[in-house]
């Protein structure tokens, strides 16, 4: 399934947030104080007119709503500046993914996606995720095990280059995640990534760099992204 992730894995692992910038005509960029729009959103600007009109590609049901919001980092000491929102699935999955999308991922059969790619006022802090409405919880089940293995096969690696840590699980009402913090080359903890899924509905989501240094910190940005997920 990743053949080519050895190749393309060491660039992807700099430049997280590249994919998501070039994803074309469906990309809305939108500035700080705005939110993604949703399929069913507020239409009284021009700007969310044309958002609403790209989330409903969506259909059925899922859209830029259920990913995480600007005011859901408050909570999590981060400020965001802006985001650049699509829903094609071709938004690169994580640093360990190479290239690969959720839309290869899923072979384009998923009845929706949505990704987005945040910026802070944090330098050097972004934050990429990705999710997939798939057709049943049997088909999501199987993509969710294929997105842990991604991830876990970064978490060995020769001494002082970057890995994903020790992964940990959380479950809550409207579903769960493995979640993983993150280790750069000197050996301390900045951001994470965590799988989750609720139903039959995946997603990645990953945090370059983070205002603390807690190996925990992700668990909280995993528990947003579920509840989002789920709504």
């Amino acid at each position: 399934m990743f053949g080519n992730q050895a190749a393309t894995k060491h660039s992807r692992r700099s430049l997280i947030a590249g994919s998501a910038a070039l994803a074309g005509a469906a990309a809305i960029t939108f500035g700080i104080g705005l939110q993604p729009a949703t399929a069913s959103g507020d239409t009284g600007s021009a700007g969310h007119a044309a958002a609403t009109r790209t989330a409903a590609l969506a259909e059925p049901g899922l859209g830029s709503s259920n990913l995480i919001q600007s005011e859901d980092f408050f909570q999590q000491g981060l400020s965001a500046v802006g985001a650049t929102v699509e829903l094609a699935g071709t938004q690169g999955l994580s640093a360990c993914s190479g290239e690969e999308t959720m839309r290869v991922l899923t072979k384009g059969k998923a009845a929706g996606y949505a990704d987005v790619a945040w910026t802070f006022d944090t330098a050097g802090s972004l934050l990429n995720e990705s999710v997939a409405d798939l057709s049943s919880d049997k088909s999501a089940a199987s993509y969710e095990k294929q997105l842990n293995d991604l991830v876990r096969s970064c978490q060995h690696e020769p001494a002082g280059h970057w890995h994903y840590g020790p992964g940990q699980t959380l479950t809550l009402t409207g579903g769960e995640a493995h979640w993983y913090p993150s280790v750069n080359g000197d050996g301390v903890v900045s951001g994470g990534v965590a799988v989750i899924r609720s139903g039959q509905r995946i997603g990645i989501v990953e945090l370059v760099g983070a205002p603390s240094n807690d190996p925990g910190y992700m668990k909280g940005i995993a528990a947003i992204a579920i509840n989002r997920l789920a709504s």
